[in-house]
């Protein structure tokens, strides 16, 4: 592999929090030993193709501000494999053990499935060369199924079922690239998979449709070999007025209802909790509890914007809360941390987008560190225990084991009166939590 797109970029590595390096990580030691892990397997970064190798900061009112090098030739195919270049490079720089990509990212499309087929599989084959001389990986592929301008009334939901078929025929081809590479994961994220309006829609046919559409794609990855984790990625509108996927809890109740909680897990991404009126934490915590917590997208959505701005992770509250969840779940794998991530506009340097991901890095392993230190040296889970003690013994254990009637309810409050009232301490919550921040 060459190495022309990033010259003046040496391997970035950790030197501490004393170091003026800006090309240096303060905080991501891939090998220190955090609990029963390295800092690399709790974390398991993964890099995203679409926002840092094809996104050149264009947005709906001007062009991009980001000139690629590796953009520079008139035919498309030439550009894919120029763009995979710069993506190896970059990934083995910045020390990402993993990349994620849509299909669409890698290769462009054709003037027919079956050139667009050839035209992936073409590009897979160098990729996979690529990862046997890195030793990166693929955290998951996923298909554009959103871009096209077939895809205007949805992919799998589309009232017409020719565009279904097409839909389809992207998602084998990259389930096979997916399988190809050895991704661990496979995401779907159904940005036009809602309504654009509810009057012309028939709802119920349309989540059959996607459901139906599930469970086709789960069968035929099974059938290639796929073993991975079948990943939704909730967010409620935009592209769409209303996204069927609309927040964590929603595609819980969906992946049972279509009888997918087996074989599909959840990929949260904090922009999108935001988007969905939630934090980062509530969409996590949520996918956890219902066993469901499968990768992240790792990002920042910004509260005075009511759209996906995914910025780079810098809020260190959100990334100790989401570490917390992580941890006490038993880490993330086969899952990780995607950086589903953009600079801004005005960061128009090829040396910002290393800046961004080493800030983003060093923001999650500071949230790791933080994380399990509360977790294993401060009394943050008994205090929240304790809150539930009643619970735990007595009658409140009888309730939690369906021994009791609602007529037993009645009586015990009767007979007890009034209760006390007990302060919930979120303030005291919230002072641990600072404490920890070193």
């Amino acid at each position: 592999m060459s190495t022309t797109f990033f010259p003046n970029i040496n391997p970035i590595q950790y030197e501490g929090t004393d170091t003026d390096n800006i090309f240096a990580f303060r905080y991501y030691d891939e090998n220190r030993q955090i609990g029963d892990k390295t800092m690399k397997e709790h974390l398991r970064f993964a890099i995203a193709y679409w926002h840092s190798f094809c996104n050149e900061n264009a947005d709906p009112f001007g062009a991009g501000t980001r000139d690629f090098p590796w953009h520079k030739h008139s035919n498309p195919m030439d550009n894919a494999k120029s763009r995979l270049e710069a993506a190896f490079e970059f990934f083995t720089k910045i020390n990402a053990p993993y990349y994620c990509f849509h299909d669409r990212d890698i290769a462009p499309e054709g003037s027919s499935v079956s050139e667009s087929e050839k035209n992936l599989q073409e590009i897979v084959s160098l990729a996979k060369e690529h990862q046997q001389s890195t030793g990166v990986k693929l955290l998951w592929g996923t298909a554009n199924l959103f871009s096209h301008p077939r895809y205007m009334n949805g992919a799998s939901t589309n009232p017409d079922f020719a565009v279904l078929c097409h839909g389809g025929a992207q998602v084998k081809a990259a389930l096979d690239a997916t399988v190809e590479l050895g991704g661990e994961n496979y995401v779907f994220w159904g940005g036009r998979e809602g309504y654009a309006a509810l009057i012309n829609t028939n709802m119920k046919r349309e989540l059959d449709h996607l459901g139906q559409f599930l469970r086709m794609a789960r069968d035929y990855g099974r059938k290639i070999g796929f073993k991975g984790n079948y990943l939704i990625e909730p967010k409620p509108a935009e592209p769409s007025k209303h996204q069927y996927d609309f927040d964590s809890a929603t595609v819980v109740g969906f992946l049972h209802q279509q009888g997918l909680a087996d074989d599909f897990k959840i990929n949260v991404e904090q922009n999108h909790a935001i988007l969905a009126g939630h934090t980062f934490a509530h969409d996590l915590q949520t996918a956890s509890d219902a066993g469901m917590l499968g990768s992240v997208d790792a990002n920042l959505g910004d509260n005075q914007n009511g759209w996906d701005t995914d910025y780079f992770p810098t809020d260190l509250y959100d990334c100790i809360h989401a570490m917390m969840v992580i941890l006490q779940q038993g880490g993330i794998a086969p899952g990780g941390l995607n950086f589903d991530a953009k600079v801004r506009r005005t960061s128009s340097d090829l040396e910002d987008l290393f800046i961004a991901h080493i800030v983003g890095m060093d923001t999650f392993a500071r949230g790791l560190l933080i994380a399990h230190d509360i977790l294993e040296n401060s009394n943050f889970l008994t205090m929240k225990q304790e809150r539930y003690a009643s619970y735990d013994s007595g009658k409140g254990s009888e309730f939690e084991q369906g021994s009791l009637g609602l007529e037993d309810l009645r009586d015990l409050a009767a007979e007890a009166g009034e209760p006390q009232r007990r302060s919930g301490k979120i303030e005291l919550f919230e002072m641990l939590i600072n404490n920890y921040i070193k």
